[in-house]
């Protein structure tokens, strides 16, 4: 199985100790025009939500990446309204 990192272009990152740290670049991710607005319920779960709309639990991070949050465990809170990318 291959990351999603793989083939994501790297950059060398100056530190305060005056070396360097080689990174990823970050990435941009652009929602889907197809969203489904799905509420959360108690219990779920993004990788559970991601079985259910692509067949791949793994896939999480594209719901994820599909509603930035600072903290990916509040797209778990019951009531939030996450958008989920047409598979």
């Amino acid at each position: 199985m291959s990351s999603r990192y793989d083939d994501q272009p790297l950059l060398d990152v100056p530190q305060d100790d005056a070396t360097t740290r080689r990174m990823s670049v970050p990435r941009i991710s652009v929602a889907s025009s197809s969203d489904v607005v799905y509420p959360v319920r108690e219990g779920d779960r993004l990788d559970l939500l991601a079985q259910a709309a692509f067949g791949d639990s793994t896939r999480w991070w594209v719901i994820a990446d599909t509603n930035p949050a600072s903290d990916a465990l509040r797209l778990e809170q019951p009531g939030t309204m996450l958008a989920v990318p047409d598979a």
